[in-house]
């Protein structure tokens, strides 16, 4: 039988996931696009994608609202092209939300060894594994309501950020040697510029998570565009606020290769015994948290949703008796970001941190499932152009088209400084490929039920 997820969320829920889901690339990740642009030139990326991102989300909500369901991208792409298509952005999005994590709970680790130096960054993480899956296995409602609670901490906390810093900021400091280590521009720092994308993407990661979120929505097709919409205003702020107060404070070169840029760059005007320092500490953990918490709630309904329509092992579309969730796929998901924790050596490439790896596999996903979700988009006007669309993209078909270009640069961009990842993606997709043609009778038997859900 059709296992199907109770709607229970509401607007704010989905604003909280939309933004929290986000929210700790304002705190970690981005920095690292300093040591390859420079301040200047991540400005500029930081913009490109920002409109990237605007734009895909006045035009990917129309396939949200339009098909509600657990699969997001995978169940567009599906529906517009076919089962290969729906495979190749199932995957795409599971990369994306399976690897965020382990990013994220490396950077919980180290905000808390700044006041717990002893204990072990790793150690910490798969903590917070643990704390958070429990969590998320308890109950939708209870986790999203959670989540909008520590997202609006973390929006305050930022704020806060901000006005502590604001009197050590100078300009002088900002645009020192801001094109990629040099005081002008030159085609050097527009290569540097290139190779940073990842991490100006890793500003707005997953707020397409929302998506995964529809079947469990009141109302999707009113409640997911006021979500989306004003998620998406509140990123682009917060991002342009944190990154200028953070790069004005003090030398940046030494933030550019941190998990903790916003600690290191409070120290630099308030000291290191400052009360400040440890209220951003231990409030700035509800940012990371946010997110380490909505991704695990969108990983786990991804692969509960492709395993429910014969993607995956059907066992993993377990819903759980008492609490309603799909305990299985929020494990599983744990599983492989735990191991990615403890991957070091099989995960650091091209001189990149652990960290950095994570987050540009994590990233690799994202875009291609935007240039996916784009097309099916384009896709589905041509062939069903009466369905129902109670948010239509906005400027169509100029709006999503910008998007498909822009996500189609980075997509270029990222393949040429990261050679060695993107093969790695390409092979794992690979895999996955074949099991998804070995599985073709499983998927034949569950067809009728798939539609349904869909």
């Amino acid at each position: 039988m059709i296992q199907h997820l109770k709607p229970t969320l509401n607007a704010w829920h989905l604003w909280g996931l939309a933004v929290g889901l986000v929210i700790s690339g304002e705190y970690f990740g981005w920095s690292f696009g300093w040591g390859s642009a420079g301040t200047l030139g991540f400005m500029v990326v930081a913009l490109f994608v920002a409109l990237m991102y605007t734009s895909f989300i006045f035009s990917f909500t129309e396939l949200t609202t339009a098909i509600p369901h657990a699969g997001g991208p995978y169940a567009y792409a599906r529906r517009a092209f076919g089962p290969t298509a729906g495979f190749i952005a199932g995957f795409a999005t599971l990369v994306e939300f399976v690897f965020a994590p382990p990013a994220i709970a490396m950077a919980i680790g180290a905000y808390l060894q700044v006041q717990f130096p002893d204990v072990s960054a790793k150690a910490m993480a798969v903590g917070a594994y643990v704390v958070f899956m429990t969590l998320n296995i308890v109950g939708v409602r209870t986790a999203a309501t959670f989540e909008l609670v520590v997202t609006v901490l973390a929006i305050f906390e930022l704020l806060v950020f901000m006005g502590v810093v604001a009197p050590g900021f100078s300009t002088a400091n900002f645009v020192a040697k801001g094109w990629a280590g040099q005081d002008t521009f030159s085609m050097a720092a527009l290569g540097g510029m290139f190779a940073a994308i990842p991490f100006a993407i890793w500003f707005f990661l997953a707020i397409e998570g929302v998506a995964m979120a529809a079947e469990e929505a009141k109302d999707p097709r009113r409640t997911i565009p006021r979500a989306y919409i004003a998620g998406i205003l509140t990123l682009v702020v917060l991002a342009i606020g944190v990154m200028v107060f953070a790069g004005g404070v003090g030398d940046w070169t030494k933030l550019s290769n941190v998990n903790d840029p916003l600690p290191q760059a409070m120290k630099a005007v308030v000291g290191e015994n400052s009360g400040w320092l440890h209220m951003l500490v231990w409030i700035g953990l509800f940012g990371l948290v946010a997110s380490f918490h909505g991704i695990i709630l969108g990983y786990s309904r991804q692969i509960f949703a492709l395993a429910r329509d014969g993607y995956l092992p059907g066992w993993l579309a377990a819903i759980h008796p008492r609490f309603g969730t799909p305990y299985r796929a929020i494990l599983a998901g744990g599983v492989v970001g735990i191991a990615a924790i403890f991957s070091d050596e099989l995960i650091s490439f091209g001189g990149l941190t652990l960290t950095a790896s994570i987050v540009t596999m994590s990233v690799f996903g994202a875009i291609v499932m935007y240039i996916v979700s784009m097309l099916s988009l384009f896709g589905l006007r041509r062939s069903e152009p009466t369905l129902e669309r109670p948010f239509a993209a906005l400027g169509y078909p100029v709006v999503p088209a910008i998007a498909l270009v822009l996500a189609c640069v980075c997509l270029v961009a990222m393949v040429w400084y990261n050679t060695l990842l993107a093969a790695i993606f390409a092979g794992l997709m690979a895999l996955a490929y074949l099991y998804f043609l070995s599985t073709h009778r499983q998927r034949a038997a569950l067809l009728p039920a798939a539609a349904t859900a869909g």
